[in-house]
């Protein structure tokens, strides 16, 4: 195990848009790192909140970067109304570059891997697709496609109801506003309209792409890790299915967690946030089998 050390501290990099939008991530980097990882939070959540995992990947002898979404924590900019205010899962992806770039930058020479949370493993998986960037693999947490079938009575049609509702709530409203309706954060109207049309559709559909997301999605081909509590309602199991069946081309591993491997009464979609190290272990682990 790796001790953090004075050089392991996190540190702060400004990370700036193709558009001009700028936000800041943070890198916890170990002395003798190997590995990187650029990690994506789960929608509406600011990156500081995943300051324990860096830490803890850290521990690992993994240097860990925390991007943050635009309109969420350190982003210049917030969801609004006006075009200006506005983006979809195709800035998204771009900002996801962005920070790819600079983590890089700040810490060169690592094996590269990309990972998230709920909608940021979704997006990792969207993102790798998509560009082709140096990532060897990639490991999620808490991720499957949000597809209304997917779900199980009582859940799944008043899930199918709010999928249709929220486009129309932040369409009226000017965006989404999430912290009011106890839901994600404050989002844009295009996201909120790219990830419903995926709980809606079972398909992913980004805006202004012509490019077939799902197609795309086939033809990945770095190994992942698919990390999944038992106990999250957020997610369930035949969401994860339904995710890693798009990818038939990727080795896929996935590891089951319990509140017993927390040493807590519950995990769900959330809590093994207070307690990530068995999540830096497992990607820890997994890093060190694939190589």
């Amino acid at each position: 195990m790796t001790t953090i050390t004075l050089s392991s501290v996190s540190r702060t990099i400004p990370v700036q848009a193709a558009d001009g939008a700028t936000a800041e991530i943070s890198l916890v980097l170990p002395e003798g790192a190997q590995y990187g990882l650029l990690w994506l939070p789960a929608m509406g959540v600011a990156a500081r909140h995943y300051a324990p995992l860096a830490a803890h990947c850290a521990e690992q002898g993994i240097a860990c970067a925390v991007h943050e979404w635009r309109g969420i924590g350190s982003s210049s900019l917030r969801a609004g109304r006006g075009r200006a205010r506005d983006w979809g899962y195709g800035e998204l992806l771009r900002d996801i570059g962005a920070s790819f770039a600079a983590a890089r930058a700040a810490a060169p020479g690592l094996i590269w891997l990309l990972g998230g949370h709920s909608l940021g493993g979704q997006l990792a998986l969207l993102y790798v697709s998509q560009v082709r960037a140096p990532i060897d693999g990639l490991a999620l947490i808490g991720s499957g496609t949000p597809y209304w079938r997917n779900f199980r009575w009582p859940q799944r049609w008043p899930l199918r109801a709010a999928f249709a509702l929220a486009p129309l709530v932040a369409g009226t409203w000017g965006y989404y506003p999430g912290r009011r309706l106890g839901f994600g954060g404050n989002e844009s109207r295009g996201v909120i309209r790219d990830w419903t049309r995926s709980a809606r559709s079972g398909c992913y559909l980004i805006t202004g792409q012509d490019m077939d997301a799902d197609a795309a999605l086939a033809e990945v081909r770095q190994p992942v890790l698919v990390l999944h509590a038992r106990d999250d309602r957020l997610v369930p199991q035949a969401a994860v299915d339904h995710l890693l069946a798009k990818l038939p081309n990727a080795s896929c591993e996935q590891i089951q967690l319990d509140a017993a491997d927390f040493g807590t009464a519950t995990v769900g979609h959330f809590g093994w946030m207070q307690a990530p190290q068995p999540v830096a272990r497992a990607i820890a682990a997994w890093a060190v089998r694939r190589a």
